[in-house]
This record gives C-alpha cells, sequence and structure tokens, in this order.
C-alpha cells in the first residue's frame, strides 16, 4: 500500500448570466461570466471523461450498486490531538489496520483468483478515527477521512486557542509507526454567497473560487501518537471573488505536532498557526465557514498563534501528574491584540480501567494592547474522560475563572467549562458534540472581553451504499462585559448556523456534492446583526 495519497477536490456553483453593478460601480457582463462557465463546465466534464477512460481500462474497484455494503473490519474509536493522562500499561488503543497492498502475489493455479471488484469501504474505513481518548484542551471531535470531508464540531475562536482550528488531522493509512508518512489534497470550492461582507446594513452577493491545498508530511507514530513521532500539516487558502475582486484574500493554516514517550513520562506540544486575511477558518477538513467572527461583524484580518505543551509523569499505577503551558495570541492589524500565557497542573486518579478523573489549577497574563487594560486570571477545574469504547467517548471539564484587572475594575468571576463527546452506534453513523464557555478579549471595543458560551453538533450517515448525508448546527451567545470602570459594555449576540449536505462516492478516486449554509447573528446592537446563505457545489478527483 502506498504511504502518500494525492486527491484533487473540485467545488464549484453554477453562474447565471446577469448583469451586475457592484459596489465600485464595475460593470460584470454576461461575456465575463461566460467563459468561467466554460472553465468550470470544462473542468467537470474532463474529471468525468478521466472517471470513464479509468473505468474502461481498470476493473472497477468499487461494487455495483447493488452490491450489499462490506462489514466494518474494526470498531470505532474516537478522537483528539491531546489525550488526557493514561497509564503506561493501559493502552487499549490500537493504529488502525493497514490497507492491503496494491502488490498482491499471483495466485497459483489451485487457488481461486479473487475477483477484481473490491466491496465499497464502511463507514469506519471511509472515515477512520483515530485511536486517541479524547483531550482536555483541543478539539475532541476530530473526525478524519480518506473519501469525503468528516463531520466536525468544532468551537469558535478556537475554543480557548487556535487549536480548535486545526483537527489531529487525518489517520495516514500507511499503519506501519516509525517510517515516513506524507498525504498530498487539492480543494478547490465554488461557493454562491448572498452576504459577502457579513453586513446588516449593506447586503451584497457575490459568487467566490476557493482554492486550498493541503500537505501532511510526518515520521514514527503519527497514528497512535504513543510512541515518538513529529507531524506537519499545511493549507493554504486562495480566495477569488467574481465580481468584487478587491476582496480576494490569501489565508494559511499551519499545525506541527510532536512527542515522545517513556515508561512514565510523556511529552507533547504543539504549534498552531491561522494566518487569515478575511475568511474564519475553523477546521482544515471544513472550510466552508461555520463560525463567522461575530466580535467583528465583518471580513477581516487576523493571525492567530497558539502554542501549547504538556507533560505527565506516572507517580503510581493508579495516579499521574500532568504540567501544561498554553499560549494562544490573536493579532489583530490596525485593532486590538491581545497574548496570553498560563501554565496549569493536574493531578489524576485512574478510577476505573477506562474513567480517569482529575483536579488542578491554570493561572494565566493576559496582555492587551492600548487602550485596553491587561489582565490576569486563575481557574480551579474539575476533569473527567471515559476513554474510547467501540461507540461512545466523552470529555467533560468544569470550573471556575477569577479575573483581575489593572485599573479600578472589580474582579470577573463566572463558570467555564469544556465538553467533548462522539457516539458511534452503527458502523455507518458517526456523531460529534462540542461545547464550552470562555473568556475572549475584544479586537475591536476597548476595555471590553466577552463571555462566549458555545454548542455545535455534526452528524453524517451513509445512505445507500453510496451516498452520504451529513448535517451540522452550532450556536454560540457573546455576552460583553466591561475589562474597565466607567465603561459601558451592553453587546449581546447570539449566533447560529446549519448546514445540511450530500456528497456521493462514484469510484475511490471519484466523488461528488453540494451543501447548504445558513448562519445568522441576532444582536442586541442592529448594527452587529447579520443573516447570510451559501450554496456550494463539490466534486473530488483522486489519483
Amino acid at each position: 500500500m502506498s504511504t502518500g495519497l494525492p486527491s484533487i477536490i473540485l467545488r464549484f456553483a453554477p453562474f447565471p448570466l446577469r448583469t451586475t453593478t457592484d459596489t465600485v460601480g464595475k460593470i460584470s457582463s454576461p461575456l465575463v461570466r461566460r467563459p468561467i462557465l466554460a472553465f468550470v463546465a470544462g473542468i467537470f466534464f474532463a474529471a468525468v471523461l478521466a472517471t470513464q477512460a479509468q473505468e474502461s481500462i481498470e476493473p472497477d474497484v468499487l461494487p455495483s450498486l447493488a452490491e450489499p455494503p462490506a462489514a466494518s473490519a474494526e470498531a470505532p474509536t474516537s478522537v483528539s490531538t491531546e489525550p488526557l493522562p493514561a497509564l503506561p500499561q493501559s493502552l487499549p488503543y490500537t493504529a488502525a489496520e493497514p490497507v492491503p497492498s496494491a502488490a498482491e502475489p499471483v495466485p497459483s493455479a489451485a487457488e481461486p483468483v479473487p475477483s477484481a471488484a473490491e466491496p465499497l469501504p464502511s463507514s469506519e474505513q471511509a472515515f477512520p478515527s483515530s485511536p486517541e481518548p479524547l483531550s482536555p484542551s483541543t478539539n475532541y471531535t476530530t473526525a478524519q477521512t480518506t473519501v469525503i470531508p468528516p463531520p466536525v464540531a468544532t468551537a469558535p475562536y478556537g475554543g480557548g486557542g487556535s487549536k480548535n482550528i486545526f483537527p489531529a488531522g487525518e489517520t495516514i493509512s500507511s499503519g506501519e509507526p516509525r517510517r515516513f508518512h506524507y498525504e498530498l489534497r487539492l480543494t478547490v470550492r465554488g461557493v454562491w454567497d448572498d452576504n459577502i461582507f457579513i453586513s446588516h446594513t449593506n447586503k451584497v452577493s457575490d459568487y467566490y473560487f476557493a482554492i486550498e491545498p493541503q500537505i501532511t508530511i510526518g515520521v514514527g507514530d503519527i497514528e497512535g501518537r504513543n510512541r515518538g513521532y513529529l507531524r506537519l500539516d499545511y493549507m493554504p487558502s486562495a480566495i477569488l471573488f467574481v465580481d468584487h475582486s478587491d476582496e480576494d484574500a490569501f489565508n494559511q493554516l499551519i499545525h506541527l505536532e510532536g512527542g515522545y514517550s517513556w515508561t512514565k513520562l510523556t511529552l507533547r506540544f504543539t504549534e498552531s498557526i491561522a494566518l487569515l486575511e478575511s475568511a474564519n477558518l475553523n477546521s482544515i477538513y471544513d472550510t466552508t465557514g461555520l463560525w463567522a467572527n461575530t466580535d467583528a461583524s465583518a471580513p477581516t484580518r487576523i493571525n492567530i498563534f497558539y502554542t501549547s505543551a504538556t507533560a505527565n509523569y506516572a507517580l503510581t499505577p493508579k495516579i499521574s501528574l500532568q504540567g501544561e503551558f498554553n499560549s494562544p495570541s490573536y493579532v489583530y492589524p490596525g485593532n486590538i491584540s491581545n497574548y496570553t500565557i498560563s501554565g496549569g497542573l493536574y493531578l489524576y486518579y485512574n478510577w476505573l480501567p477506562k474513567v480517569s478523573v482529575g483536579i488542578g489549577g491554570t493561572f494565566g497574563y493576559n496582555w492587551v494592547d492600548a487602550p485596553s487594560t491587561d489582565q490576569t486570571f486563575e481557574q480551579v477545574n474539575v476533569r473527567f474522560n471515559y476513554e474510547v469504547t467501540a461507540k461512545v467517548g466523552l470529555y467533560a471539564s468544569g470550573g471556575v475563572e477569577f479575573r483581575q484587572f489593572e485599573g479600578n475594575r472589580s474582579t470577573y468571576d463566572t463558570p467555564v467549562f469544556e465538553v467533548g463527546a462522539t457516539y458511534h452506534p452503527f458502523a455507518d453513523t458517526n456523531l460529534s458534540l462540542a461545547a464550552g464557555r470562555r473568556i475572549y478579549n475584544s479586537g475591536f471595543l476597548a476595555n471590553q472581553d466577552f463571555a462566549d458560551t458555545y454548542f455545535t453538533a455534526r452528524l453524517q450517515q451513509r445512505l445507500f451504499q453510496r451516498l452520504y448525508f451529513g448535517l451540522g448546527a452550532g450556536y454560540e451567545n457573546s455576552d460583553y462585559f466591561a475589562a474597565k470602570d466607567n465603561v459601558s459594555a451592553p453587546r449581546n449576540d447570539d449566533y447560529w448556523f446549519i448546514e445540511p449536505s450530500v456528497d456521493v462516492l462514484i469510484t475511490r478516486w471519484l466523488s461528488a456534492g453540494v451543501y447548504y449554509l445558513h448562519r445568522e447573528d441576532s444582536s442586541n446592537i442592529a448594527f452587529n446583526s447579520f443573516d447570510d446563505n451559501q450554496v456550494g457545489v463539490r466534486a473530488t478527483v483522486r489519483f
């Protein structure tokens, strides 16, 4: 089996032939759109013709639609980028079973010749999950796939850090630890958006293309993360508008992760960077923009940097100690940036073979650009982790944060929590949930912070062997409060989104799909309210 799987994802939306005038008075004639339409149609039909040509000279690797689906080869597991401490002798997770190599020995004359057609992959094979337990501080719902985009339930603003923008990454299917892994991917999306400025007063529609190549390289145990490993994910994203070229943007997502385990000590670090010119990308595998930046209430530039490191030491067979370091930074060029460093210490007890509980605290310092004031904070948290079983995984952390402000503002006390869950009741059904509450500095309102409470869920269900139905939904409340006396902070926003999608797996290297995204913000300050609708069509080609 190959250690790399390059793939191309083509997504496009139809363009009606009409004449419009944009905000700067440019006239977009039908003659401009006809070449674009012809170009997009040419790409699609070239992919279809390539499919037919490939199938005419090679046996189809998929069965006919009438054939029954293959049974899942192994029980699914949940996913995460950083597990809660697990005792060295308790590692119930194994790497995904490697797919057989394409180079098989030729059978003898006495042996039956295997069928040329392979069964369609089961849902777990199409969407393999990581063998890690759920994490206390990162994206708990990192589904992975080698076929079509998986369900992902991520948090707005990174959910306490930009790490939630970056899932653990797809499970590289080589299945052999301590060897080099790589994967290449290209995504091209075409979308119609009826409110490209997410504005309440200036609602403008346009079509845009998003070109998103991705590379993943790694060495070591990047699947199980039980031994030493190092992994790099990089995805640039070019967004090109048809009528409003001045809104074109170039975004970049970078994630570096590594770790090493000894008998009693486990070290891990991550460095995540998001350089965003106009879009809030919450996941490498789901770049449709589910979470808008409601604090900005407009496309805005933001650079997010998140450094994280953990050290876990097993004191006894049932007790372990974990130290944590986190440094999230949100840089708004021309606006109010903020930088944070924090450290934590937690004691964990392995209560049951698959259940662990922990208690500890976190403290940190928060620098905020002028005119906003700097802040310090402390947290006391209790953590609970039900390690991955065949059908369910659960993580929960809850506590209280005490935040102080330089100046004459009194301490702000508030509950904080994070919850993540995955549920896999059947071979072709995946459900992921995430919720949390965290404090953020406003990048646009001086001396104001906001408590962000969110909930999000993603469902994926396979239908009729080759048809995948997906549904995502989420809710966020942003409640602003003053970071300094004599400052008024009345703003309160309620934001929600819903995104149904359908994808069809045509062959192992060709799929097509369509999605619809509705997102809406209802603010007590009318200027910040908006609603937005997007429709996109996508095709996936693999070689």
